[in-house]
Order: structure tokens, then sequence, then C-alpha cells
């Protein structure tokens, strides 16, 4: 069975990198979700090319849903006659935005020395396009029991709540009917991510009293207030999470504690024109300030003491000065996610890796998030994980590109493993 699988993928190798290309080439740049249609009917059309049933699943109550950029997910099925588990591959076609420093076409899909370039390429079209085609080798072999599925979803690049969130809540990935997940996020041909760190994404807002800049002490000024917080995060928070290290093999090593990251600020009268070679001229106290800030928090720790720290932050800082003003704004909370090594996915993959690889399989964590969160927790599947072509350095770079041996590798691993959980030995 394995050597028939590895042969069918070996055979249309060229087609599945090909199609990983075309993926690339079509700039599903997220914000603010472009192009998400066109590229649910391009993986659509292949997956019924290649013997799936298709439905496309659109987000239409979601407040990310628009006319103009509407969010449109892609599901396909491999159904049989016979019992037995659903196997579901999931990845996300959405991708951030290309940013600058680019050597080559960020959305070109250029096959070059061994290797595929492109936003996208490593996280995560080569990986949602060998899924596609992984699936397929396991019913082109005549592997006839279970389900399995394969679906393409938007907006993990912000949160997921459209795509992956969506088709759980609505029943299309659920532990009733979903029995094993694999999101193929590149962690390398060797690599199973078993789940990842939590983020506790917020706000903190100082506010003060508007003065003329001549005449600062008729005023209070935010941003200087803003910096009390900023410094004790820097001198007391930061020292402190440095110290708290979690038992998940999060890669790499550095992300094994909690870190707290500074994304934004803003303050002072910040939209009133110019520009950087001439700023507008505001001689105000300014009476606003804000930093959005990330922090992500391991297994060990419980959220609610994670977001009492920032609590006992903006106390302290009040209260060594009562004058001052905070208010925190929770943006997005995520907890920490972890399958156990034990599951059944976890050794159907190790196995499936010591055969097409030659090599013991690595148990990792990812340092971030992805949508392995909205299995476990809305969907409630306990069997999931991350398996997929790429380097997690690859991820959001400039120049990203992935293996093209490991793309089709990946491939073989995916398919094996779901061969060994559809048919057990």
């Amino acid at each position: 069975m394995t050597r028939a699988i590895l042969e069918e993928i070996d055979a249309n190798a060229e087609e599945l990198v090909e199609f990983a290309a075309d993926l690339i080439r079509i700039p599903t740049v997220n914000p603010p979700g472009t192009d998400y249609e066109r590229c649910a009917k391009v993986i659509g059309d292949r997956m019924s090319a290649l013997g799936y049933e298709v439905e496309y699943v659109e987000a239409l109550d979601r407040p990310e849903h628009t006319d103009e950029h509407p969010r449109v997910n892609v599901v396909g099925t491999l159904r049989s006659d016979d019992t037995g588990p659903c196997v579901h591959l999931n990845g996300h076609f959405d991708v951030v935005p290309a940013g600058d420093d680019w050597t080559v076409d960020p959305f070109g899909g250029l096959i070059r020395d061994g290797r595929l370039y492109g936003r996208g390429s490593a996280d995560m079209k080569a990986g949602l396009a060998a899924a596609i085609y992984a699936a397929t080798a396991v019913r082109r072999v005549g592997i006839s029991a279970g389900t399995l599925e394969t679906s393409a979803t938007v907006d993990e690049e912000s949160g997921g709540f459209a795509g992956v969130a969506y088709l759980a809540e609505m029943g299309r990935i659920h532990r009733n009917r979903t029995d094993y997940v694999i999101i193929p996020e590149p962690f390398g041909i060797d690599g199973i991510s078993l789940g990842h760190r939590g983020v506790y994404w917020f706000k903190i807002t100082a506010r003060g009293r508007m003065g003329h800049g001549s005449m600062p002490f008729l005023g209070r000024n935010a941003i200087q207030d803003l910096n009390v917080i900023l410094q004790k995060v820097n001198e007391e928070l930061q020292p402190s999470l440095a110290t708290r290290t979690t038992s998940m093999p999060v890669v790499p090593k550095q992300a094994r504690s909690g870190s707290i990251n500074v994304n934004s600020i803003r303050g002072g009268q910040a939209d009133a024109g110019g520009d950087e070679i001439s700023p507008a001229q505001t001689p105000c106290v300014p009476d606003s300030a804000e930093a959005v800030f990330d922090r992500r928090f391991i297994l060990e720790e419980q959220f609610e003491t994670v977001r009492a720290e920032v609590e006992s932050l903006l106390e302290d800082a009040t209260r060594e000065n009562q004058e001052r003003e905070y208010e925190l704004t929770d943006i997005l909370i995520v907890h920490p996610t972890f399958t156990s090594a034990d599951s059944p996915l976890v050794g159907a993959l190790e196995r499936a890796i010591r055969q097409v690889v030659d090599q013991p399989a690595r148990l990792v964590a990812s340092p971030g998030t992805y949508d392995q969160k909205h299995i476990a927790r809305i969907a409630g599947v306990q069997h999931c994980v991350a398996y997929g072509p790429g380097t997690l350095e690859q991820a959001h770079q400039p120049d990203e590109s992935c293996s093209v041996r490991d793309i089709v590798t990946s491939a073989k691993v995916m398919a094996v493993a779901a061969a060994n959980l559809l048919v057990p030995s």
C-alpha cells in the first residue's frame, strides 16, 4: 500500500508543484482579503477534476464578509461506501502582504534551483496543494475505507474566524463527524506540531489633558504617562516572563517562555496631516496615547492570571500618581492548545515519516497560533496536529520559498498517514 501511494504521488509530482505555483500567482492578500473567491474557484475546480465532491461555504454572517471581499471557503470530500473514520486535511489560502526587499516577484510562482518562490509558498499554499494531492493518492490506489476531506479556508492570518472557525461553528468540521485533522503548516518534512502557545492582544490607552505646547504644565502629557507603562513592561513584566518555561516542545527554544511585544504606538495629533519630510505642526500637549501589545502565554499559565498581571501594572502606575488615567481593551484572546503525543494521529504520522523520510519524527509546538485553536475549542476534535512542507523561518519573509522536494515528500507522508488511519494495520 505504501509503495503504491509513493508511486502515485511521484507520477503526479510535477502537476502538484505547478498547482502550488498557480495558487501563489493569485494574490490572496489579507488584509483586506483580495481574490478569495477566484482562488476558491481554482481550488474547487482542481478538486473536482481529481474526483472530489466540492462545496463552497461563504461566511455570509461574518463582519469580514463583504461584497467587495467575500469570504469563500471550499471543502472537498472523497467518500466511500465503507465505514471508517473521517480524516480531514485543512489549509488556509490567505497570505500576508508581500512587503519590501523581494528579489523575485512575490506573486510570480517562480520555480528555480529546486525551490518554489512566492508569498505563501511556505505559509502555506504548498502545504495546501500537497494535502489535496495526498488525499487523492489514497483513493487512487484503491483504499476505499472511511472519508477523506480537504478544506481550503480564509483569514487564518487574521484569526480564521470566517474560515475554520466558521466551518466549526456550522458543524462542517465537528467531533461528531470528524475524527482526525492535519493542518499542513510549515514545520518541515519530519516535524509534527502538537499545538501552540496562547495569545493575548490588548490595547492600553493613556488619557491626558490637552494644553498649549508652550505651557505644558497646564496640560497632562498622555505620551509620557504611556511611557511609564512601557517602562514597567520592559523592566518588570518582561524579565518575569523569561523565567517561566513550558513543557511543550515549542520551537525555536527561545519561545519556550512567555513573551510580550509592543506591536504599535500611537499618540498625540497623529492625524493632523503632513508627511515624513514636513510633519504637521501640532503645538499641543497630547491628551491621548495608545499602545497595542502582543502577549504570548504558555500552557502552564492561566489567562486570568495573564490579564491580571497587566491590570496590576496599570494599578501600580496610578498608585504612584493618581492623575494618571489608563484604559485596558482586549483585542484577541486565544488559549494554548496541545494534542497528546499518544494520539493515534501522531502515531500514524510518526510511522509515515519513518517510512517516507527514513528518520524519526520531531515532536514540536508552535510559538504562534494557527487554526488548531478552532479545531480543538469550537469543533471539539481531540486529534489535530500540524504537519507540512517549509520552515517557520521562511514564513512572512521576503523571498519566501519552499523546497520542491519537500512539497512532494510531505504529500507522501500525509497520504501514508491518512491510509494508516483509514486502514489500521
